[in-house]
């Protein structure tokens, strides 16, 4: 039986692919019968949530447990106020997503529809198309170079149905940066009526004063959006919260196609305590830096080459298919991710984990460049 309501699919739907995940960790332990399995994988916190956050939760869990007919604040009012106390914005420039991911879909919704066209970078964040797709809008990919957004060339792409433009600082799966120059450059030499959305989901990883992105920025250029995560450095992914901050009269649009009720209360009660641990953010900054640090030494030892990264993860060439490469550390209990997806056929990321992690990682590295050197 055919089933004719297909008829009236959304053109846009139909040259989607669903998003995949990385592996998850206990499924694939027991699937591959392995006593010991790590995930480096999904760009996670390998230190978890902010212990500030743990104990609210653990204190409260009776009082969670008796408000759960109860809905959310719709309107994130105490998590709203604490980000607008912490980075000196107003309330009303605040939205609030079920992770980042949400806030992508809503400048997507609000700005894109048949006929239009969105921009994003080859080895850009692979949800980017997808968004622009599921509108019906016309996804236009910028050549890298090296590795990153090439700024002068998706400026060059800019034509008169191009409505928004996707920039990620760091980016991911390549880890590269953008200066606060070169974004101011790049809205310097855009028109106006073209929105930009600046995805910062690993801004907190990022070292060096030249590559901080205020959020006062967006009082010269009312057509940026910029994106926070609670997923990476906060360690509250299983919670999906995001925040963007926008011009008010943007941020009133990006209100209006949320969905009612989007972030949840546990949710909303965690990040703000999350917001409010500097120490646990900064603890997790150091032990990113020192992971990052022992595994570029080992690639340089092994003549990988690398893309230098800014962000919680690096993507390194294999020497080989990708596929093939994960699959050996896979069996091996390693679970990275395979780049090919993102048209870089030998490349790998590795997530910097806990130093325990980080020894097990480089003890595998060590034996797959000794294997791979037998071929």
């Amino acid at each position: 039986m055919k089933n004719s309501f297909l008829e009236n699919l959304n053109q846009g739907v139909l040259g989607l692919k669903p998003y995949e995940p990385g592996l998850p960790l206990e499924q694939t332990q027991k699937k591959l019968g392995l006593e010991k399995v790590i995930k480096l994988a999904s760009n996670e916190n390998p230190l978890g949530p902010s212990p500030k956050a743990l104990d609210l939760l653990k204190g409260q869990l009776n009082s969670f447990s008796s408000d759960l007919n109860r809905y959310p604040d719709g309107n994130a009012y105490d998590l709203k106020e604490a980000i607008s106390k912490k980075y000196s914005v107003d309330m009303n420039q605040i939205t609030i997503g079920n992770g980042s991911n949400d806030l992508i879909e809503f400048v997507s919704r609000c700005f894109l529809g048949e006929g239009k066209k969105a921009i994003y970078s080859q080895h850009g964040f692979a949800i980017y198309p997808l968004a622009i797709k599921s509108t019906g809008a016309v996804p236009i990919k910028s050549k890298a170079k090296n590795w990153g957004h090439d700024l002068e060339l998706m400026k060059d792409l800019v034509d008169d149905k191009t409505k928004l433009i996707f920039i990620a600082s760091p980016n991911n799966p390549t880890g590269t940066a953008k200066t606060l120059q070169e974004i101011k450059d790049f809205l310097n030499n855009l028109p106006e009526d073209i929105l930009v959305f600046l995805d910062q989901a690993y801004f907190e990883y990022i070292e060096g004063t030249e590559f901080d992105i205020p959020f006062s920025l967006i009082d010269d250029y009312p057509n940026l959006v910029i994106s926070r995560s609670f997923s990476k450095a906060h360690g509250l992914a299983a919670l999906r919260l995001g925040f963007c901050i926008s011009n008010p009269e943007l941020s009133n649009y990006l209100n209006r196609v949320r969905q009612p009720f989007n972030a949840n209360s546990l949710a909303l009660n965690l990040g703000k305590i999350a917001l409010s641990d500097q120490e646990h953010i900064d603890k997790s900054v150091k032990i990113n830096s020192s992971g990052m640090e022992r595994v570029k030494m080992a690639f340089d030892s092994f003549n990988y080459s690398y893309i230098e990264s800014w962000g919680n993860f690096i993507s390194f060439d294999a020497k080989q298919d990708s596929d093939e490469a994960f699959q050996y550390f896979l069996k091996k209990g390693v679970i990275l991710r395979s780049l090919k997806v993102y048209e870089m056929p030998q490349h790998l990321r590795v997530s910097i984990g806990t130093e325990e992690e980080m020894d097990f990682f480089l003890k595998v590295l060590e034996e797959y460049e000794k294997d791979l050197s037998k071929k």
